[in-house]
């Protein structure tokens, strides 16, 4: 769900904030009573009479926890093994717990959820905290989390991406996604299918070549032929559609990232921006005939979650602050927000493309008020229509949306119509009702265009019907292209003119700045916003701004700062930084003439550069006029509060050298694409690492490169340099988020094949095993292959077998073959989940490359020359490093980092603490440590 905007529900105003926890109280302590918030909703009477002793019964018990099974790259069959292992293990255990006198609630499957991978647990948390079976389950929970298995997430948060109907290829837009829950189901989605499809691809490849490949396994096979029917076959069966992430916050943005990057996708984007007021994203023009000028070309979206900033008074099962803080201001103050968000959301999608809004909330002024107010502006029904959803997830207990409600103002005051505010004011000139808007009642049939708006379509989720919380969702649909009414344009009444001057929409403005000559320069650009809508002066004492004014104020009372989301825990709720409503910091020097109570946009919007992106017939076409001063790039320019510079993305030459060198040595298969590699530096040189993007990726970052576009995240790590110990080893080594995507392009010369759980056990407990001497004896049916191959990196393939001690599930791993010694590059996280669900043991690692450290530090007394020899390993007598210590930096990234200091580590990154590169190769004790404080 959305942040939560409006008076912050705890003490004080401030606080939550800089890296200190927010303030909490305890669920219990706290009385649940609020005279004015139940007086509300019974007023409105949002459940039936005979349900409301049951209603506000449920919302003053603490909420069940849940989570969900992610189903990597998008189908169930990765989650099935950790799903059966909840069932089969843990389940039992807890059920044969007796807790006065009757037998313990295990968790159970959320019956509206697919497959049963959404799961919930009722039991409390002092049975939870007594009894040994809770205490095994919950590692399993954390373990699994941490490797990203599983992801803890409110039931009622699980939602909205289910209603999306997200289809292979589908372009994908979530605009307010920290922390990140509900994006990575969308990811999920956006990579559906897409294992079956490259395994039968590559099956037909190594066919053609006369080359191994794994077995498939029923499930594998299953859904190779339901996506032969339906699915996304144009690029060897590799995903083509994208999902972009989005949050305001810059702090919460690199947040996002570190909870999107479990699931390696290379088909994620994640920016920086302010929904409401969302760029245009430019895509590579047409194929043009010579001459001509090229007409800009932008994405438009298929899907598009709008999971708006809210009040969040349907949390207070979770946010006990509500009931203590609650007050009808906070709706108020969103509603110009929300609306804008939906209205902005609507815009950039596709004729027939879906955007689902939805809130935490319970308030109508933030639900059915935007909702229908986002369509009066976009022209009304035969623009945009609210899908009927009833039929989706039929287990969903649900209510209906809302056709008449009343508004409350900050008094407390409840208003039935807009005719009564007016008379009000009027009559006595209240105040109290000063904030209100007609767009906040119920529509007249008139201010929609003479139509009726079935509202009843949106859905309203309680926390008594399936044992939640509260939520709001609805699914709207774009029927064909709009030209949307303006932020300040009121809706017509009764026959009446408009109150005030139509002002253009944001695609108004790209459009006319791109119908400007060609001879236009880039200043012209930016002044064009002040000549297509003009800056509207206020003295100040408007009592009712528009939205824009508002939120351009810096101390606006609407927006003062907001809670955390509610998919996390209570632990990391605690833990994560809060996500409001941003500011526009304005400069210090004089603003340019007409421009003072305009909103800033920094960087420049697309709109601003398009120059820069035209298609020129002629080079003396180009001005050469001392007014044609080019538009600084974001690099020119240091990050407004203090934000890092991000670097930018460069793509690497197809035919680089590090490219030769490392198709060369892995023997990947010459259909793997080459022009999705890019770096991250300015000089556009691999320097430690390769990451790797999808094709639409790679278009659009770029074509909208220095356009003001703030990306802080593409892609996937791919490559990362190694220092080598023999001259001829290739120095970059597979990282294991890029490995899924690779291996089954990499040539049987750099692959092993492991079938045996006895070895891939030793492999997870011993860290760093001989190989060397008799050491290859210990590695069982892996132990003469890893003996006689070269050193470097190679990949580690699990195949399924039958029998106890063969494998159900395919796996496969980065490996390392050193000079001397073997090492599975996982994490420390992954190898302990690994091992307890696949041994049930949860039993310490053992790392030899220690022992190593301590036969180095004894040698330090030999005289130069000499050396100690041990097993093959040479460590010079002089000090110097064991030729097969480099296997602690190879392993750096990848072994021992927890996954807080992971958050930490990636935290110091976007606050420029350290380099995001350099980070690679930090040794595990560096990680360990800590980060500057931030």
């Amino acid at each position: 769900m959305g942040r939560r905007g409006g008076k912050r529900f705890q003490r004080g105003r401030g606080g939550g904030r800089g890296g200190q926890r927010p303030e909490r109280a305890d669920y219990q302590e706290v009385p649940k009573q609020n005279e004015l918030y139940e007086k509300y909703y019974n007023d409105l009477g949002i459940v039936p009479l005979e349900e409301r002793s049951e209603f506000w019964a449920a919302l003053k018990r603490e909420l069940p926890n849940s989570f969900r099974f992610t189903g990597s790259k998008g189908h169930v069959l990765h989650a099935i093994p950790v799903q059966q292992r909840l069932k089969n293990h843990y389940i039992p255990e807890i059920t044969s717990i007796q807790y006065e006198g009757r037998a313990v609630d295990p968790p159970a499957p959320l019956p509206w959820y697919p497959d049963e991978l959404g799961w919930q647990m009722t039991t409390p948390k002092a049975v939870v905290r007594r009894f040994g079976p809770f205490s095994s389950f919950q590692k399993f929970l954390v373990s699994e989390t941490s490797v990203g298995n599983i992801s803890r997430q409110e039931a009622v948060s699980m939602i909205p991406p289910l209603l999306m109907e997200i289809r292979p290829g589908m372009t994908v837009l979530d605009l307010c996604a920290a922390p990140g829950s509900k994006s990575a189901q969308l990811i999920e989605m956006v990579h559906g299918g897409e294992e079956a499809r490259t395994r039968k691809i590559l099956r037909e490849i190594k066919k053609e070549d006369g080359r191994e490949i794994s077995p498939d396994g029923n499930e594998i096979t299953l859904e190779i032929k339901a996506e032969e029917r339906s699915g996304d076959w144009s690029d060897d069966g590799r995903t083509t559609g994208l999902l972009i992430a989005n949050d305001i916050d810059y702090k919460r943005a690199h947040l996002l990232i570190h909870q999107m990057k479990r699931l390696n996708s290379p088909n994620l984007i994640v920016t920086n921006h302010d929904a409401t007021i969302y760029p245009s994203i430019k895509l590579p023009s047409d194929p043009i005939p010579h001459g001509a000028i090229a007409k800009g070309k932008y994405l438009k979206f298929d899907r598009i979650l709008a999971d708006v900033p809210c009040s969040g008074d349907g949390t207070c099962r979770k946010n006990v602050n509500v009931w203590r803080d609650w007050n009808p201001g906070n709706a108020i103050g969103l509603f110009p927000t929300q609306v804008r968000i939906l209205f902005r959301a609507i815009q950039m999608l596709k004729a027939g493309g879906r955007v689902v809004y939805s809130t935490c909330s319970m308030n109508p002024m933030e639900n059915e008020a935007v909702v229908a107010a986002a369509i009066a502006r976009c022209g009304g029904l035969d623009k945009v229509e609210l899908v009927d959803c009833s039929n989706s997830l039929p287990e969903l207990r649900r209510s209906h949306g809302l056709t008449s409600w009343k508004v409350i103002d900050k008094q407390g005051k409840i208003w039935t119509s807009w005719q009564e505010v007016e008379a009000a004011r009027t009559a006595s000139g209240d105040t109290g009702a000063s904030k209100l808007v007609e767009e906040m009642f119920p529509q007249s049939g008139e201010a929609t265009a003479g139509q009726k708006l079935p509202l009843e379509r949106c859905m309203r989720v309680y926390g008594h019907q399936q044992d939640t919380g509260s939520f709001f969702i609805t699914v709207l649909q774009k029927k064909t292209e709009l030209r949307a009414r303006g932020d300040g344009e009121a809706s017509s009444t009764k026959g009446q003119a408009s109150k005030s001057e139509s002002k253009s929409s944001i695609m108004a403005v790209v459009e006319e700045i791109e119908a400007r000559p060609n001879g236009s320069n880039a200043i012209e650009h930016i002044n064009a916003l002040d000549d297509i809508a003009p800056p509207q002066m206020s003295d100040g004492d408007d009592d009712n701004p528009s939205a824009t004014a508002r939120q351009n104020k810096e101390n606006a009372p609407s927006y003062a700062v907001s809670r955390e989301k509610r998919e996390l825990d209570d632990m990391a709720d605690a833990e994560m930084a809060t996500k409001r409503p941003r500011f526009r910091e304005e400069d210090d020097g004089p603003a340019p003439r007409g421009a003072e109570d305009r909103q800033v946009h920094y960087p420049p919007p697309p709109g601003a550069e398009l120059e820069l992106t035209r298609h020129i017939s002629r080079p003396d076409a180009i001005p050469k006029t001392p007014e044609a001063i080019p538009v600084p790039l974001p690099s020119q320019t240091k990050r407004r509060n203090n934000q890092t510079f991000e670097e930018p993305f460069k793509f690497l030459d197809p035919n680089h050298a590090d490219l030769d060198a490392i198709f060369a040595f892995y023997h990947i298969n010459p259909r793997f694409p080459r022009d999705r590699f890019m770096v991250r530096n300015a000089s556009g040189n691999p320097v430690k690492t390769i990451y790797y993007t999808s094709d639409l990726g790679r278009c659009i970052l770029t074509e909208n490169e220095g356009k003001g576009i703030k990306f802080v995240h593409c892609g996937v790590k791919m490559f990362v340099k190694q220092a080598v110990q023999r001259e001829g080893t290739c120095e970059w080594r597979i990282q294991t988020d890029g490995l899924p995507i690779l291996e089954a392009w990499v040539g049987e010369e750099r692959v092993v094949r492991l079938r045996s759980r006895k070895t891939l056990k030793y492999l997870l407990v011993e860290m760093f095993p001989k190989v060397g001497g008799t050491g290859w004896q210990e590695l069982g049916e892996i132990g003469e292959r890893v003996r006689d191959m070269d050193m470097g990196c190679c990949v580690l393939r699990v195949e399924t077998s039958e029998g106890e001690d063969g494998f159900s599930e395919r796996m496969v791993f980065p490996l390392w073959r050193s000079l001397s010694s073997l090492n599975l590059m996982l994490p420390k996280e992954d190898r302990k989940a690994m091992l307890l669900r696949l041994y049930n043991e949860d039993i310490p690692l053992e790392d030899h490359s220690k022992d190593r450290h301590k036969v180095q530090d004894s040698s330090s007394s030999i005289k130069g020359g000499d050396s100690l020899i041990i097993g093959d390993d040479e460590v010079p007598a002089d000090g110097g490093a064991d030729p097969s210590i480099n296997d602690e930096e190879i392993a750096a990234d990848e072994e021992g980092m927890d996954v807080e200091g992971q958050a930490a580590v990636e935290l110091d990154v976007a606050l420029g603490n350290k380099d995001e590169e350099d980070v690679d190769l930090e040794t595990e004790l560096d990680l360990v440590k800590g980060p500057a404080d931030v």
